[in-house]
């Protein structure tokens, strides 16, 4: 690292201390942003990424709920509202056991970065919980959603900071926090998206992640004139990112063969086909169960359990051309990293948001493969959830092919920009580089023209 990004770091490290994660985004931007502000002294002596670091507003609340038993529980509620440059703060909520503060951050540092690629006017912002909704019935699930918005409310609107899902937070919890939002304002605004499609939802927006993901694989294969078709695949998780990232995939002719959850992954030497993947969203999305249960179903497929104190995910051991990472963050650390380049993989396109950590980036950086970043490739679902704010401040609803050709659109503009920008400042190739910069060019200069606020 330079003096430069050595000063920053420790400066970020003494102010944000037990925030590892966030130390990783700011370190992994600002090395990026070097090449910017060699050129551009005005972003260093105005302190923009100093500025960007630092959260515009950062609401920590408690969150009490009853069980069904009436015991009463307390968790810790929390929304960051990072950036608001170009817009309102747009990023989702996050309920997991894993929620803390600099997880949080971390998310909504990407965000701004991730949102202004996106070309539309959304800031940068990410919200949730420690609540986990595993093994929760659906009225405690509700009461904590409902005690959880209570507060929320307070502090955002269709203007101010518009949330979205993230893990753990799907289409029951955004129904149940936008009725809560609606029964406290006694209004009916479009505050939350990822809505159900009776009522304000758009079509896609539970697609758009995955889809992305898939679309920005496509678009970096066409710069060496390849496509998907026949190329075997590695996909982690079992959400909604992973189901719809397989779903795309299979459209365009690949071969899927891994997905996973917390408590382990699959290998299907075979390849998950449609009906494969109708059990998985039926296992998930409803049977709310554990992957596991697949390879009971099919035979052929081997369940392999992971424990998270193992030097390497086997999941990312395994012959294949291509890997979608659409987890968690860190999932892929070095000797993961290495595993994958031994076995083949040559094209990385993230659907979670830095599931690879700074050593495992930097190999594939090294070896000059396809890596798409998350902020670029992952910036679907963002894309389509301000397509949704579009129509429902027109009122009008969008057919699913018009919001498709607008994600495609906005995916294919995305590595555009990516592209260009790593060339313009010298790193040719470098996803890394060219999503960061163009991410920063266009809030930073927002920044300055708004002035020292």
């Amino acid at each position: 690292m330079s003096q430069f990004v050595d000063d920053l770091m420790m400066e970020v490290k003494a102010k944000n201390p037990a925030e590892p994660e966030f130390h990783q985004a700011v370190q992994e931007v600002a090395e990026s942003l070097e090449l910017v502000l060699e050129r551009h002294p005005e972003y260093r002596s105005a302190k923009i990424l100093q500025r960007l670091i630092e959260p515009e507003r950062v609401i920590m609340f408690r969150v009490p709920w009853l069980d069904d038993q009436g015991e009463i529980h307390i968790n810790r509620g929390f929304r960051i509202e990072m950036n608001s440059a170009i817009g309102p703060y747009k990023g989702g909520l996050r309920f997991h056991p894993s929620v803390n503060l600099g997880i949080l951050k971390f998310l909504a540092f990407e965000q701004v970065f991730k949102n202004s690629l996106t070309s539309l006017p959304m800031g940068g912002g990410k919200g949730g919980s420690d609540f986990d909704p595993k093994g929760k019935s659906d009225n405690e699930v509700m009461r904590f959603c409902q005690s959880f918005m209570t507060e929320l409310c307070r502090h955002i609107g269709p203007d101010t900071d518009v949330p979205a899902g993230d893990i753990g937070v799907g289409g029951r919890e955004i129904g149940f926090l936008f009725g809560q939002y609606k029964r406290i304002k006694n209004e009916f605004t479009g505050v939350l998206t990822g809505k159900g499609l009776n009522w304000g939802g758009s079509l896609i927006r539970p697609e758009a992640t995955g889809y992305g993901a898939v679309y920005f694989a496509a678009e970096m294969l066409t710069t060496r004139n390849e496509t998907l078709e026949g190329k075997t695949c590695l996909v982690s998780g079992s959400g909604n990112v992973a189901q719809f990232t397989t779903e795309k995939l299979l459209e365009l002719g690949a071969k899927i063969v891994t997905l996973s959850d917390s408590s382990g992954y699959i290998y299907d030497e075979s390849g998950i086909d449609r009906e494969k993947l109708e059990f998985v969203m039926d296992l998930k999305n409803r049977r709310r169960g554990r992957i596991r249960e697949y390879a009971d179903k099919y035979k052929e497929a081997v369940f392999t359990a992971f424990d998270g104190a193992q030097e390497s995910n086997p999941l990312w051991d395994h012959k294949a051309e291509c890997a979608f990472p659409s987890a968690t963050q860190n999932e892929i650390n070095e000797k993961d990293a290495q595993n994958m380049l031994k076995n083949g993989v040559y094209v990385v396109s993230e659907g979670a948001n830095m599931p690879t950590t700074i050593e495992g980036v930097t190999l594939f950086l090294d070896k000059g493969i396809l890596y798409g970043p998350g902020k670029a490739a992952n910036a679907g679902g963002v894309a389509v959830s301000g397509l949704e704010m579009s129509q429902n401040s027109s009122r009008l609803p969008w057919t699913r092919e018009e919001v498709d050709n607008r994600l495609q659109l906005i995916m294919k503009n995305i590595h555009k920009t990516s592209v260009t920008m790593a060339e313009r400042f010298g790193t040719p190739g470098n996803y890394v580089n060219g999503a960061n910069i163009g991410g920063f060019l266009k809030v930073a200069d927002a920044m300055i023209d708004q002035g020292v606020v």
